[in-house]
């Protein structure tokens, strides 16, 4: 968790943002009228051109007024549910000497928790400086699954979640002339909240007994801190521009997942899964750039990058949340597996080369002919103290000291070769091949540690992989008069992956295949898609769009024939249209149409009573805009936008239910007055509902949106 001095740094930035962008431009305004004190005849200038102005200073302030899921709105619209304000956007520059730059940028919300301030000076013929801290919050809503069954959810915390992100950075470059240019940087990243997770707890509560659904709801608690060093170099000699970069990366997390299990009954507990990690990153890399002619341009690059991991954390049971290992908890329950006293890491050692070429053999003919190679090694250990849980009456607790080896290796070698040709009037036609062939291996053990005893293993796995993809893209664009064009594309992949274990522990005997039992999967993807752009008249033009795509993965297991695992078709229909029936009237609409179905041999299955559903995601999504200047001082933009969904079937008598049926709408109006050319004001209001079948109306919102701002430009 974090410190209380380090939570006492972060407030002081804040306040010294917000504080700083009032302050400069306080400051700011004083020079702006001391100026215009000192050149006092500058009024009887008669001239319409409008000034130049090259800094600015817009303050906001806004509010909302909620009726339902306070949280599910925030979630949406990432605003805060009540009032909010401050300064929204500043910026303030001065010229130092006669190519200097001073800059000053910055922002300060408050109730958003949304601060920066930015200070920089460059010099075209020196280089740059820049430093700055910026922080800002997204919402989550930590509301859990709904049951129809028995009208059932669950309120266990405050589900308004969030997580705040920050950043403290300092970056610098030289570019003196003739010289290598030199940038480098250094940024301190964090994150720390609470976000809700889909890994839902069980209840048993108004079911039959014997049953469960995960539907209570869980939560991360979230740590990080990431420390980023950044040092690159470039330099052009003669046609060739060249260049190299390092970056250390130091990362820590403390991160943990909190899950509820049958809360309200006599088998409640908490469950706590905490995943501490530590990461060194070191990356190197290099690039070369050569025209050789007008029409050859050879490029290369390559990469080695470092990763060491080191590994802590458990998963406990409890009576609470972060509860101590207890293997007499009370409310224990068969299968209660978990961890504790987890230790070790892994490494990564990664080679990655790029070699590109550009020719131009004739005028209307590109050929880019590519190569890329990756080499990657994977080490990783790690020891823990294994719990679970024994049968009943007893229920004994079970504790055995684990460890697990892995390495892992790979090769992959992908060519590629694209040809654009713009030799037929009005037409751009292009082609292009993509090829991987790749080989690997994998061992892996795992083995039960007792004193005194030769360790027994339980896990032993050795695997080599070979795999293959190949993609190919044809497409055309055609222009066949002015304000008409249109464009086709196809596309086919392919990828095949086969796997051959050589040893493998359990012996693949009786109905245990864990973990060799994959022989080959097969996946396979068309894509078609057009695009209509029209212009009939001047004042108006459409662009519609359409796209098809089908996947299909084929799948076969040890010891039984292949089979089509899984089929997923989606159709994505889009029109946009933008008109100016009057030179003051603007008005805009789009709308997309998307039909998007997965099906595998389980939902299709009818013995299986609709455990599993077919997945379908329908949806449609529209808005219209219209914009109206109703003087020369002022516009009105109103908007309306919706989504709605249909797909939700109640299978909760045998499953969760997890289609989508919902539906949203939102109208907004803004009224901009610009008093001046220096001066604008901005009131707007908006008005948003949401119906969502899906969690039983428990996310159903309607709110009231109201902000107003003013800016000034000097």
């Amino acid at each position: 968790m974090k410190t209380s001095s380090t939570r006492w740094i972060k407030a002081s930035l804040r306040r010294a943002c917000a504080a700083a962008c009032l302050c400069s431009a306080a400051l700011a305004a004083g020079e702006e009228k001391q100026t215009v004190k000192a050149e006092p005849e500058a009024p009887k200038l008669e001239t319409k051109k409008e000034t130049d102005y090259r800094n600015w200073l817009e303050v906001s302030i806004g509010g909302n007024f909620i009726k339902g899921n306070e949280a599910q709105f925030m979630e949406r619209h990432q605003i805060p549910k009540d009032v909010y304000g401050g300064v929204t956007d500043f910026h303030y520059e001065q010229d130092v000497g006669p190519k200097g730059l001073l800059e000053v940028d910055g922002r300060g919300i408050f109730d958003n928790d949304d601060y920066s301030l930015t200070l920089g000076y460059k010099h075209p013929d020196y280089g740059y400086l820049r430093a700055g801290y910026r922080e800002f919050r997204t919402w989550y809503d930590g509301t859990g699954g709904y049951l129809p069954i028995n009208d059932r959810v669950f309120d266990l915390y405050d589900d308004e979640l969030f997580v705040d992100r920050s950043e403290l950075f300092f970056e610098g470059g030289l570019t003196l002339p003739d010289a290598p240019i030199i940038r480098f940087g250094y940024s301190r990243q964090t994150r720390d909240g609470q976000k809700d997770s889909t890994i839902w707890g069980d209840t048993g509560l108004g079911l039959p007994a014997g049953q469960t659904r995960g539907i209570v709801p869980s939560f991360y608690n979230l740590d990080e801190d990431r420390d980023i060093l950044r040092l690159d170099g470039e330099h052009t000699i003669a046609d060739t521009r060249f260049g190299v970069g390092l970056r250390y990366e130091h990362s820590d997390q403390d991160n943990s997942r909190n899950m509820r299990r049958r809360p309200g009954e006599a088998q409640d507990r908490f469950l706590t899964q905490r995943e501490i990690v530590e990461t060194d990153l070191f990356n190197v890399r290099a690039f070369q750039e050569t025209r050789f002619s007008e029409k050859i341009l050879f490029t290369t690059g390559y990469s080695l990058t470092k990763l060491d991991t080191d590994i802590g954390g458990s998963r406990i049971y409890g009576a609470d949340y972060d509860a101590l290992y207890d293997p007499l908890f009370a409310r224990r329950q068969q299968r209660d597996e978990g961890f504790f006293d987890l230790s070790g890491g892994s490494k990564i050692d990664q080679h990655v080369l790029n070699l590109n070429l550009m020719l131009e053999p004739w005028e209307n003919l590109t050929i880019v002919p590519s190569i890329r190679a990756e080499k990657q090694e994977q080490d990783g250990i790690s020891d823990f103290e294994e719990t679970n849980v024994g049968g009943p009456p007893a229920l004994p607790a079970i504790i055995e000291a684990i460890e697990n080896t892995r390495e892992r290796s790979f090769v992959d070698v992908s060519e590629g070769l694209e040809a654009r040709y713009t030799g037929l009037t009005n037409w751009v036609l292009y082609v292009r091949g993509e090829w991987l062939q790749g080989d690997g291996d994998l061992r892996e053990r795992e083995m039960v540690l007792e004193d005194g005893v030769p360790p027994v293993v339980s896990i032993s796995r050795d695997s080599d992989s070979t795999r293959f993809t190949q993609k190919y893209v044809a497409g055309a664009n055609w222009y066949p008069k002015a304000g008409l064009n249109l464009a086709a594309q196809y596309y086919h992949k392919e990828r095949r992956n086969d796997y051959d274990h050589t040893n493998d522990g359990t012996l693949n005997t009786g109905g245990d295949r864990y973990p060799a039992y994959i022989r080959d999967q097969d996946f396979t993807t068309d894509d078609i898609n057009f695009r209509i752009s029209l212009r009939p008249i001047q004042s108006l033009s459409l662009v519609t769009r359409y796209d098809f795509q089908i996947s299909t993965i084929n799948s076969r297991m040890d010891r039984l024939s292949e089979v089509e695992s899984a089929e997923m078709t989606s159709h994505i229909i889009g029109e946009s249209i933008t008109w100016t029936p009057l030179p003051r009237l603007l008005l805009q609409a789009a709308v997309n149409y998307v039909l998007d179905r997965t099906q595998t041999p389980f939902s299709t299955s009818a013995g299986q009573a609709n455990a599993v559903q077919k997945s379908i995601q329908d949806y449609i999504d529209a808005s219209a805009t219209a914009g109206y200047a109703l003087t020369e001082k002022t516009d009105l933009l109103a908007q309306y936008f919706t989504y709605y969904a249909d797909n939700f079937s109640d299978n909760s008598a045998v499953s969760v239910p997890f289609l989508v049926s919902a539906e949203e709408h939102g109208i907004t109006g803004t009224l901009i007055h610009r008093f001046s050319s220096a001066m604008q004001w901005t009131l707007k209001y908006g008005w948003v509902t949401l119906s969502d079948k899906t969690f039983g109306g428990r996310n159903d919102y309607e709110a009231h949106i109201l902000s107003s701002a003013f800016r000034f430009r000097f």
